[in-house]
């Protein structure tokens, strides 16, 4: 980094000399880490992301001479606040986080402590062979909440910590957890018991995605019907029973909405939730609740949380059933000036949803992405987190 960019081109034609002296030349692991934790850090920043050495001294000269190169990132840093955003169901895949587990000790240590404390077949259903064992409610849940807690250990291990947390639907928990709401015995029990229940319920509800604002859909809506999420101005989710809500998407697309149907086994955040809600609160009779070390931003009321809404179980009760009210957090987060949004989660789905909005210039990462080496991803987000 430097106080300006020269003296950013500058301080790279150093590093440059210094790797071309003869003689054996430093070691890259033990340069990176002194470069990232013993100097300042100032506002023109630059990141070189490689994995094989020989392309380190034409990364650093670019950087010196102001010329592009593969890997190499540069922008200016800002002191605005950074948010850590975690997935909800939907972004689970074969495979999530093996690779990662392989590689840092760290991450794997966190996800076998996780791991430990939910059901034996999530691991399974993680590493296995069949999407339709992940995809089952029972398993999707505790699986995602494994894998972000974990993604966010490792971030933490590396010094790279949030201003604020949020989470949709199960992320939430995983958001509350890491923010030190519940310990991760309690967030497991949980997210276990969340899990179980909702598999649990009959099937036969249908979500759909529509391309409108809350208002515009709220004349479609019956009283078996629910608004499920408010993903943004003009992206909401319904939730109901299939016949009902296949209808209401008819009469939607017929006035000129886009229309979706999600791939769900259980119609989440509606009525059709009701039946699991009294297990589910005597499940929470247990659990200790406490107030947020790291400011979150909850899904219900999409404002930052006092320790009257997230230390009372019945807050994560009404969790189950009501509307994600996705899109007020990141209005929340805009307004507490929030430039910077990382998601801790399998792949890349709330990054896509930020910009409609935040305002121009927010960056969204996404820590993981599917079909994409996730070393290489995270490695990616971290040093544009770094960098931006």
């Amino acid at each position: 980094s430097g106080r300006t960019p020269q003296a950013l081109a500058a301080q790279a034609a150093r590093l440059r000399t210094a790797l071309d002296r003869p003689g054996e030349p430093p070691r890259l692991d033990v340069l990176a880490r002194a470069l990232a934790t013993t100097r300042a850090a100032f506002e023109h920043r630059a990141a070189l992301i490689t994995s094989d050495p020989a392309t380190v001294t034409a990364g650093i000269t670019a950087l010196a001479e102001g010329t592009p190169a593969p890997g190499l990132l540069r922008h200016t840093a800002t002191d605005a606040p950074s948010a850590y955003l975690f997935s909800g169901q939907g972004a689970q895949r074969l495979g999530m986080g093996r690779e990662l587990y392989d590689a840092h000790p760290t991450f794997r240590a966190a996800l076998d402590e996780t791991l430990a404390l939910l059901p034996p077949a999530v691991r399974d259903a993680m590493w296995g062979t069949d999407a339709s064992d992940l995809n089952h409610t029972g398993t999707a849940q505790p699986a995602l909440f494994a894998v972000e807690v974990a993604l966010f250990r490792l971030l933490e291990s590396w010094g790279a910590r949030p201003d604020f947390v949020a989470g949709h639907s199960i992320g939430e928990v995983a958001a509350a957890h890491v923010a030190g709401v519940l310990s991760l015995a309690d967030a497991c029990i949980l997210v276990t018991a969340r899990a179980a229940l909702m598999a649990d319920l009959p099937e036969g509800g249908a979500m759909t995605a529509v391309r409108a604002s809350e208002e515009q859909i709220r004349p479609y809506l019956t009283a078996d019907i629910a608004v499920a999420a408010v993903n943004g101005p003009a992206s909401v989710v319904l939730s109901g029973p299939a016949e009902a809500v296949a209808e209401a998407a008819a009469r939607l697309a017929g006035d000129g909405h886009r229309t979706t149907p999600l791939r769900v086994s259980h119609a989440f955040h509606s009525p059709l939730m009701d039946p699991m809600l009294a297990d589910f609160a005597r499940a929470l009779s247990g659990i200790a609740l406490h107030p947020p070390r790291i400011p979150l931003v909850t899904n219900l009321t999409g404002t930052l949380a006092t320790p009257e809404d997230v230390c009372d179980p019945e807050y994560w009760v009404r969790h189950v059933r009501e509307t994600v009210r996705f899109a007020d957090c990141l209005r929340t987060l805009d307004a507490q000036g929030v430039r910077t949004f990382l998601e801790l989660g399998p792949d890349g789905v709330l990054t896509g949803l930020v910009p409609e909005t935040a305002p121009e210039g927010t960056v969204a990462l996404a820590a993981l992405r599917k079909d994409t080496p996730e070393t290489t991803t995270l490695t990616t987000a971290l040093a544009a987190l770094h960098t931006t």
